[in-house]
């Protein structure tokens, strides 16, 4: 029941901030490569890449990859918070009864790391979805699948089974880091909270304000691994699905470090905020009040 619930509360999260996952892809794949003033800058902040997709590609182009957004949400959140709440209801992450920073850090990398390796081939599908546009805007390699099933029908025959994990070797870091800082933080800022009674016990404002400070520090710890992971998952491939670009996760850190700098690795950073902050704090939330629901009526 654990992985259902941390599915559903990723998935009513991934509604909402879809479009801003939208925004985040395509700002990360901006000037890809090139440095600052060499190429035609289409997203000037996360506002104007907001109103320029709404205007050019319609506001349907602002929810583009939302079936396999959410197919990811269900199956790599379902797995990597329905793993840590059972790590966390056996005792696992606390140490004389408090939560310990290690054991969370340890046990939300090993969750992240389990749901990254299962949701990748959607997560795959996912980048390329969102980055197709309208040519006048278009940014980074272009793909032409019509829809999920479409696309993995496509990399499966073009590149085999395979082929529908390119780019696992960025999501496993970047899943783990992400998610070893949101749970630890989550776990130890629910309980600094509670200890402070700033709210009734058992409220829901006590796992509003954890999610909040979770969300700040994922972003960023998460934002340098979130650009390489979607450079890595769209960058064109030769015809046995090797990367054209990069060879992989550190020769892509790398790259883009000596191209653009350290603002190469965190461009998008204000996207990231906006698309992660509330998707942490929403889903956290919706988490927490489930599993409440579920322990005190199921």
């Amino acid at each position: 029941m654990d992985f259902v619930l941390g599915g559903v509360a990723a998935c009513g999260a991934c509604f909402f901030t879809n479009p801003l996952e939208v925004v985040k892809t395509r700002m990360q794949l901006q000037g890809e490569l090139k440095s600052r003033g060499t190429y035609q800058v289409y997203y000037r902040n996360v506002f104007h890449a907001f109103y320029t997709i709404g205007k050019i590609d319609g506001l349907a182009g602002l929810q583009k990859g939302l079936v396999p957004g959410l197919v990811y949400q269900l199956f790599m959140n379902g797995v990597r918070l329905g793993s840590y709440a059972i790590i966390e209801s056996l005792g696992y992450i606390h140490t004389d009864g408090r939560v310990s920073a290690t054991k969370s850090i340890v046990s939300g990398a090993i969750a992240g790391v389990v749901g990254a390796v299962i949701g990748s081939p959607i997560y795959l599908v996912k980048t390329h979805l969102q980055s197709q546009s309208t040519s006048s805007i278009a940014v980074g390699h272009q793909y032409k699948h019509r829809g999920m099933m479409h696309a993995l029908l496509a990399i499966h025959k073009q590149h085999g089974i395979l082929g529908l994990w390119r780019g696992a070797s960025a999501a496993v870091p970047r899943v783990s880091v992400g998610s070893a800082a949101q749970l630890s933080t989550f776990s130890a800022s629910k309980e600094l909270v509670t200890d402070l009674q700033v709210f009734s016990e058992g409220s829901w404002l006590i796992a509003l304000s954890a999610g909040m400070t979770s969300s700040v520090v994922v972003v960023l710890a998460m934002t340098p691994f979130d650009v390489v992971s979607t450079r890595l998952y769209n960058q064109p491939v030769d015809h046995v699905g090797k990367g054209i670009l990069y060879r992989g996760f550190a020769d892509c850190f790398s790259k883009t470090l000596k191209k653009e700098g350290m603002t190469g690795l965190y461009k998008g950073l204000g996207a990231s905020y906006f698309r992660i902050g509330p998707h942490t704090i929403l889903s956290l939330l919706f988490w927490n009040e489930l599993r409440t629901l579920y322990h005190n009526y199921g």
